[in-house]
């Protein structure tokens, strides 16, 4: 019997929008603008800055998106453990969408 994993909330997107993918940790999002969907892989060890001002959060990333659709930018600012769980998330210009939503809207 396979069982179908049940697709992330928007409440859990806002909380954890990341997907855990061997080295790297996956975001999908969607523009507000066009609606444009985007799928990034950010690759641990090499995508992330090193903070020194937060022993909480040792890593972060500050990412912009423009997609081909708009000449809008989806900027993405985040902070995470040392274990890269999300401290602190923040978007501006778009929104986070779950793994489905992308393969749906990126087929269709």
């Amino acid at each position: 019997m396979f069982f179908k994993k049940k697709q992330r909330s928007n409440r859990e997107l806002e909380v954890n929008p990341f997907y855990k993918d061997k080295n790297a940790l996956v975001l999908y999002i969607k523009c507000d603008k066009c609606g444009e969907v985007f799928r990034s892989h950010l690759r641990i060890g090499y995508d992330f800055i090193i903070n020194y001002d937060d022993r909480s959060a040792p890593f972060m990333i500050d990412k912009v998106y423009v997609g081909s659709k708009c000449p809008n930018k989806i900027e993405i600012k985040a902070k995470f453990t040392g274990s890269y769980k999300p401290v602190s998330i923040e978007i501006d210009g778009g929104k986070f969408i779950s793994r489905e939503t992308y393969e749906e809207e990126a087929e269709g």
